[in-house]
């Protein structure tokens, strides 16, 4: 990590900006991919999966015997931790869901809103070398509190063909059937535009590598809605001398291990303890599977030295991270100064990595800076606000004019005239 000592506010700009992937160049290959998914349908899913992945696909959808036969491929520590975190991310986001409330905004008119399902949505789980099944049930549960009448579910198959157990026992658990074995930008295309085996979806959701989240970024241009702007996992802990030093960089090294492109941010006011990380961060990462991932991560990574705890809010504040660790003294107290992180964890044993898996909060957040405007997935991401109106005969009589001067003002005479040939017959009444 680069260690920079009591920088500066106006330096403070370019140290929160993201390192940089140009993904345009992308673009052209992404397209015709995308017009391939469209003129040949699955035929084209299975060329592109043998093309890109090298594995030959005869059936795209996973079968009923597929799904049965993956709870008993698993170790029951896994299949007992995966119900208890379903248990734990439905009892959260069940809490989200809001009671209809009308309101009478003068006497006579009446305004309520309605959340319905997205009648129709896509999930995209990743594969390879991290298969996601935790990223299912983020998603897959709020799907199914909603209420989306249809979820598909395309997810990358393994080289011998086959779909993760994992995430065919975390589908089963959530009551998705149609699992479609395919991943990349056909995949993405596939949703958004349909194929024979493929419903074309409403809204698309998930992570991915670069080609999907450019393919998501392309599709949301062509009218179908994705859950938000994605980039590199990322991490901020912000630590005073009450940290645990081993904490710290463990919770540094689970975002870095990620991928290369991801960046982590340590903020301390303690040069004793910026010092003890970087010594934990050696020794932890020499035994981690993903080393050479985390490693390459570091290397765009800061570790900052500043005056204090505010300043150090501050910064966040400025940097918006997707997940923000409260290491400090007192986080109780800190807390209503964050106003911009995707999720935040408070205290020496709140470690992201509970967010990520089974407290329940959700784990698809706001990236690369979208945390100051974007809200992570939750139930509202997966319905639509529709608003209703009743006025009554008298409730007219009551708004009646008012609308009639604004209209007029406006210059908008049919609009004046809807309300004022009403107005004619209940006034005559």
């Amino acid at each position: 990590m680069r260690k920079i000592e009591y920088p500066v506010k106006p330096e403070w700009a370019g140290l929160v900006s993201r390192p940089t992937k140009n993904l345009e160049d992308l673009e052209p290959g992404i397209l015709e991919t995308f017009r391939l998914v469209k003129e040949k349908g699955d035929a084209a899913l299975r060329e592109l999966t043998q093309k890109y992945d090298g594995i030959t696909v005869e059936e795209l959808l996973v079968s009923e015997t597929e799904i049965a036969a993956a709870a008993s491929q698993l170790k029951v520590e896994l299949k007992e931790a995966i119900q208890q975190a379903h248990s734990n991310i439905e009892a959260f986001h069940k809490g989200q869901a809001e009671p209809l409330r009308k309101t009478e905004t003068m006497p006579g008119v009446t305004c309520w809103r309605k959340s319905v399902a997205i009648d129709c949505v896509g999930l995209y789980i990743p594969g390879g070398t991290a298969p996601l099944f935790s990223t299912l049930l983020m998603l897959g549960v709020p799907a199914k509190l909603a209420g989306c009448r249809e979820i598909v579910l395309c997810t990358p198959p393994s080289k011998d063909g086959t779909v993760h157990p994992a995430i065919l026992y975390a589908a089963s658990l959530l009551g998705i059937t149609k699992i479609v074995k395919a991943g990349g930008a056909q995949a993405i295309a596939a949703m958004a535009f349909g194929t024979e085996t493929v419903t074309a979806v409403h809204k698309i959701f998930g992570p991915g590598n670069q080609y999907v989240t450019v393919a998501k970024q392309l599709v949301s241009k062509a009218g179908v809605a994705i859950d938000l702007p994605a980039g590199p996992s990322e991490v901020l802990v912000i630590a005073d001398d009450s940290a645990h030093p081993a904490f710290v960089a463990a919770d540094l090294l689970s975002q870095a291990e990620h991928g290369p492109d991801s960046q982590v941010i340590f903020l301390t006011n303690s040069k004793e303890l910026l010092e003890q990380v970087e010594q934990e961060l050696q020794a932890q990462l020499e035994v981690l599977p993903r080393k050479e991932f985390a490693a390459k991560a570091l290397e765009n990574s800061l570790a900052i030295l500043l005056h204090s705890v505010e300043g150090m809010l501050a910064f966040s504040n400025l940097y918006a991270p997707e997940h923000l660790i409260l290491a400090v003294k007192n986080f109780e107290n800190l807390e209503r100064y964050v106003t911009n992180a995707g999720s935040v964890f408070l205290g020496n044993y709140s470690p992201e990595s509970a967010g990520d898996y089974a407290s329940g909060t959700n784990h698809t957040l706001p990236t690369n800076g979208y945390a100051r405007a974007y809200s992570g997935v939750s139930l509202d991401s997966f319905v639509k606000k529709i608003t209703f109106q009743h006025i009554t005969p008298q409730g007219l009589q009551h708004i009646g004019k008012t609308i009639e001067v604004m209209a007029e003002a406006e210059g908008l005479e049919a609009h004046k005239n809807a309300v004022s040939v009403r107005l004619k017959e209940v006034n005559n009444v």
